[in-house]
C-alpha cells in the first residue's frame, strides 16, 4: 500500500500479536499463535469508475461564427503582447510586449514570415508603452511615435507621453533612442489613453483617459480645461511653441478648425470629449473615419465613431446609460456609442481597425474589434451617417489587447496571455458543418440521464457537493460531473481544476412550490457547462410542468415566473434562465472557468447513498486526478499550508526538514493527490453554519459569490480581492474608500471595520435595486447571509483614527 494513501484510512493495519494461552499451567509450551482480526478498511463512496461513453453533449446547438482564430507565427515565442504593427513598406513587424525583468516594456522587431522563430529587441522603456504609429511620410523622415506612460522623477508623478523617435526606413530598421522628442504630455494616474494615429488630414489624433483608477474620482470627464478624457487633434508638422509666457515650448500647433478653439478656458487641442478609458484609436485610410474603443465602468462597453465636437458623456453617462446624472455635462450634447455591449458579453473593450485585406471580401470596409475579457470579436460597417451592418464574427479565449495588420494587410490579433497560450493570432474561416448539429435539444437526448423523470443520472456521472454554495435565490441544487472515457482532471491548489475536452458539468435547480416543504420541490432548470475544442460553453434547459423533460433555452436566455404558496397566500418568484454569454461572465478566465470543482469546495464529505466519504479521497481512489498540474510536490504543499496558518519561514523550514523523505515525494509527474490527509487541504466552510468560525463563513461567502470578478484580472471594477486565499492585508477591502457610488452612506468605506452602516459592500448585497450585487443570477436578497456579514463587520475592531 503506498504510504501516501495511508492517511485516507480510518485506521492502520494493526501488527500481528502473539497471544499466550491464559489457561496454560505447564509453561512447557505455548498454544498456537493466533492472529488478531484487522479492522475493516473504510469503504469508498465510489468503488470503481464507470467511463462516460454515452454523452451526446458535443459541438454546439448554435451556428458557428463565421471565423475562428489561428496562431499566426507558431514558432515565435511572444508573451504579454500589447500591440503589433507592420513597418510601412516592409516585411517587418513591430510589437510591444511587457518585460517584467526590467519592470517595463520593449519594442521588438521580426520578419513577417510564417516560420519566423526569433525577434529582436530594438527599444526599451522604463515604463509602459501602449501604442505605435508611423508618420504619413515615414518613408522620407523615418518618424515613429510611441504612446507610453512613465514616471516624472522631478514631480514624482506619472505622465502620459507621445514620443517621436527616428527609425531607419530600411534594414536593419534600428531606432535611435537619443532621437526621442516628447510631442505632448500630461499627468495621469490611471485610464491613460496614450493611443495615437494620423488622420487622412495629416493631423495627429491622441486619446486620453480620465486619469484616475475608477469612477472618475477627480471628476475630469467633462472638464474642458484639461487634456484628460478626450480625443485630441494636433498638428505635429508645424509646431508653433507654447503661447507667450508659458514654458516649455510645445512641439505641435493647434489646428484652427478644432471645435473648441474659441471656447473660453477650454483646451484647444480638444476634438471630442467624455472618454473614460479609451483603448485603441484607428483611422480608416479610405474614408478618414476615426474609431475609438472605450472601456466602460459598471455594465457597458463602448465603441465610438468619432466626430468633431462630440461629447460621449463620461461620467454623467456610461455609454448611453445614466451614471452620475448629478454631474454637469460640458457645453456639448451627449452622443451615444456607435456599438455598445453589456458586461454579459464584453468587459474590457479593445478597439480595432478597418479591414482592407484580400482574404475575406465580406469583411472589407468593416471595423473589426474585440474584448480582452471574453475574447469575442465583432465587425461593423458604417456609411458615415449610420451603422449598416454589425455582427459577431468569432468567439475565442484570447486576452485581446490589440489588432494590427501584417505586410499583406491581413489581420493580426494580439493575445496578452503568458508563454504557453500568448502570441499573435489571425482570423481563419470556421469549418463548414458537414451535417446539422446533433447537440441535444432535450435532456433525454443528452446521454447523461438514465431517466429524466425522477432525475436519475447515468452511472458514469459522478455526483458532488460543495462546501459553500453560490446563492441562487434559495433554490435547491444538485451537481454531477462527467469526464469522458479515462480522461483525467488536472488538479490545482487554487481555483478551478482543469478538465479534458468533452467534459460535462451538470447542475439542476429546484424550487419549493410551497414554502417550508421540501417535498414540494420541482425542478425548474438544468445547466450544462461543457468543454468543447478546449473552450467552455454554458447551456440551460427548462423543465416541463410534468417533470419528465427539459428543453434547451435559446441563446439569448429566458425568464419565467413561478407561483409559490406561502403561509399567508402566495408570492411570485422570477426565475432567469441565463443567456449563453451570461454563463461565461462568472465562468471566466480569471476564475479558471470551473467554479465548484476546486480543492477548497470539494474537500468535504458527500453522501453517496451506500456511505459517506470525502470527495478528494473518492476522486483519487477511482483515478480521476493527474496530480498537481503545475508540478506541485508534497513539500511545497505543506509549506504553503503552514504559510496560510501564519508560521514563520524558519519554523516551516525546520518542521519540513524533520519529515521522512517518503512523505515528501518530489516527482510531480507521479505525484498523487494525498501525501497528507484531506484535513490538511484548503476548505471553505458553509456560510450558513452558525457553529463555524464567523470569519471563515464570511470569507467563504465572498469567495463564492463575489470572487469570480473581484480577484486579480477578474474584471470587477472595485479594486478589491476577496479570493479565499488572499491575505487580509492584500484584499484592499477594509476601511478603503469606494471608487464607485457611496449610496449616501456617511463616511462610506467598502467595509468599515466595526460599522456595518458605513459599509458599501453590505449595502449593495442587501437590496435588489440599482447598484445591487451580485449584478447577475439573482433577484432575491440573501437575508441570512446579509445578517451574517453584518455581524462579521460589527465584530471587527474599529480602525483607530491616526
Amino acid at each position: 500500500m503506498p504510504i501516501n494513501r495511508v492517511f485516507f484510512f480510518a485506521s492502520l493495519l494493526l501488527p500481528l500479536l502473539l497471544l499466550p494461552n491464559p489457561e496454560s499451567t505447564t509453561g512447557a509450551a505455548d498454544v498456537p499463535k493466533k492472529k488478531e482480526e484487522k479492522p475493516p478498511a473504510k469503504p469508498f463512496g465510489i468503488d470503481k469508475r464507470v467511463p462516460l461513453t454515452t454523452s451526446t453533449v458535443v459541438g454546439s446547438p448554435d451556428p458557428a461564427p463565421p471565423y475562428q482564430v489561428k496562431r499566426a507565427y507558431s514558432n515565435l515565442a511572444t508573451t504579454l503582447l500589447i500591440c503589433a504593427h507592420n513597418i510601412p513598406g516592409s516585411d517587418q513587424i513591430l510589437t510591444i510586449t511587457e518585460e517584467r525583468s526590467i519592470s517595463g516594456t520593449v519594442i521588438n522587431r521580426f520578419k513577417d514570415v510564417a516560420d519566423v522563430k526569433e525577434s529582436e529587441v530594438i527599444l526599451e522603456f522604463k515604463g509602459t508603452a501602449y501604442d505605435i504609429c508611423f508618420h504619413p511620410e515615414f518613408a522620407k523622415n523615418g518618424y515613429i511615435y510611441v504612446g507610453w506612460v512613465g514616471m516624472n522623477e522631478k514631480e514624482k508623478k506619472k505622465y502620459v507621453m507621445i514620443s517621436r523617435f527616428t527609425m531607419q526606413t530600411k534594414a536593419p530598421y534600428t531606432i535611435d533612442k537619443k532621437s526621442e522628442k516628447v510631442i505632448i504630455e500630461w499627468a495621469s494616474d490611471g485610464h491613460n489613453g496614450a493611443a495615437v494615429c494620423f488622420g487622412n488630414d495629416g493631423m495627429m489624433y491622441v486619446t486620453s483617459g480620465d486619469g484616475t483608477s475608477d469612477s472618475d474620482t477627480n471628476v475630469t470627464g467633462q472638464r474642458m480645461d484639461l487634456l484628460l478624457a478626450k480625443v485630441l487633434r494636433i498638428d505635429v508638422d508645424h509646431p508653433d511653441g507654447e503661447p507667450e509666457g508659458v514654458s516649455p515650448r510645445r512641439s505641435y500647433s493647434v489646428p484652427k478648425d478644432n471645435p473648441f478653439v474659441n471656447l473660453k478656458d477650454a483646451r484647444p487641442e480638444t476634438w471630442a470629449i467624455g472618454m473614460r478609458n479609451p483603448w485603441r484609436i484607428h483611422c480608416d485610410r479610405k474614408t478618414g473615419h476615426i474609431w475609438v474603443g472605450n472601456n466602460g465602468q459598471d455594465i457597458w462597453e463602448q465603441i465610438y465613431f468619432i466626430r468633431k465636437g462630440d461629447n460621449y458623456g463620461w461620467s454623467v453617462y456610461e455609454g448611453s446609460h445614466p451614471f452620475y446624472l448629478e454631474r454637469k455635462l460640458a457645453p456639448a450634447a451627449h452622443t451615444k456609442p456607435t456599438f455598445e455591449h453589456h458586461h454579459s458579453e464584453a468587459r474590457s473593450m479593445t478597439g480595432g481597425l478597418v479591414y482592407y485585406g484580400t482574404k475575406y471580401p465580406d469583411l472589407v470596409g468593416a471595423y473589426i474589434y474585440g474584448d480582452y475579457s471574453t475574447g469575442r470579436i465583432w465587425a461593423g460597417k458604417h456609411d458615415g451617417i449610420k451603422v449598416v451592418w454589425h455582427k459577431e464574427i468569432a468567439q475565442t479565449r484570447l486576452a485581446i489587447t490589440g489588432f494590427g495588420v501584417d505586410s499583406k494587410g491581413e489581420i493580426l490579433i494580439c493575445d496578452h496571455a503568458g508563454k504557453k497560450e500568448g502570441g499573435i493570432y489571425t482570423l481563419v474561416p470556421s469549418p463548414k458543418e458537414v451535417a446539422p448539429s446533433k447537440f441535444p435539444r432535450k435532456l433525454s437526448e443528452s446521454g447523461l440521464f438514465k431517466s429524466v423523470k425522477g432525475h436519475q443520472m447515468e452511472p458514469a456521472m459522478i455526483p458532488y457537493s460543495v462546501n459553500s454554495p453560490l446563492w441562487s435565490d434559495n433554490a435547491y441544487k444538485t451537481r454531477w460531473v462527467g469526464v469522458p472515457g479515462d480522461g483525467k482532471i488536472d488538479y490545482t491548489r487554487n481555483r478551478g481544476w482543469g478538465f479534458p475536452d468533452k467534459t460535462v458539468l451538470v447542475k439542476s435547480f429546484a424550487l419549493e412550490m410551497e414554502e417550508g416543504k421540501p417535498e414540494s420541490r420541482r425542478w425548474v432548470e438544468t445547466r450544462f457547462l461543457t468543454k468543447q475544442d478546449n473552450e467552455w460553453y454554458g447551456y440551460s434547459y427548462l423543465w416541463n410542468d410534468e417533470q419528465t423533460e427539459g428543453t434547451l433555452i435559446e441563446s439569448k436566455g429566458a425568464d419565467k415566473e413561478y407561483s409559490i404558496k406561502t403561509k399567508g397566500g402566495s408570492r411570485t418568484q422570477k426565475w432567469h434562465y441565463p443567456s449563453r454569454s451570461e454563463c461565461m461572465v462568472c465562468h471566466s478566465r480569471a476564475a479558471h472557468w470551473v467554479l465548484g470543482l476546486s480543492e477548497a469546495q470539494m474537500n468535504r464529505d458527500h453522501d453517496y447513498g451506500t456511505c459517506t466519504d470525502n470527495q478528494l479521497r473518492v476522486f483519487e481512489h477511482i483515478g480521476m486526478f493527474k496530480g498537481f498540474s503545475y508540478g506541485q510536490n508534497a513539500k511545497e504543499v505543506l509549506t504553503e499550508e503552514l504559510e496560510q496558518k501564519g508560521w514563520e519561514a524558519d519554523k516551516i523550514k525546520e518542521h519540513v526538514a524533520k519529515l521522512p523523505a517518503e512523505r515528501l515525494k518530489a516527482d510531480p509527474k507521479n505525484a498523487e493527490l494525498s501525501p497528507f490527509s484531506p484535513e490538511k487541504y484548503r476548505k471553505l466552510v458553509d456560510p450558513y453554519d452558525k457553529k463555524a468560525d464567523l470569519n471563515l463563513r464570511a470569507r467563504s461567502y465572498l469567495h463564492v459569490n463575489c470572487a469570480q470578478c473581484h480577484i486579480d484580472a477578474g474584471g470587477g471594477n472595485a479594486l478589491f480581492d476577496v479570493d479565499f486565499g488572499t491575505k487580509v492585508d492584500k484584499m484592499k477591502l477594509f476601511d478603503v474608500k469606494p471608487v464607485h457610488n457611496t449610496y449616501g452612506l456617511p463616511d462610506a468605506k467598502l467595509v468599515a471595520r466595526g460599522v456595518p452602516e458605513r459599509s458599501v459592500l453590505l449595502h449593495r448585497l442587501s437590496h435588489r435595486d440599482a447598484g445591487h450585487m451580485p449584478p447577475l443570477a439573482t433577484s432575491i436578497v440573501d437575508k441570512e447571509a446579509v445578517e451574517m456579514l453584518r455581524e462579521w463587520i460589527r465584530k471587527m475592531p474599529a480602525r483607530k483614527e491616526e
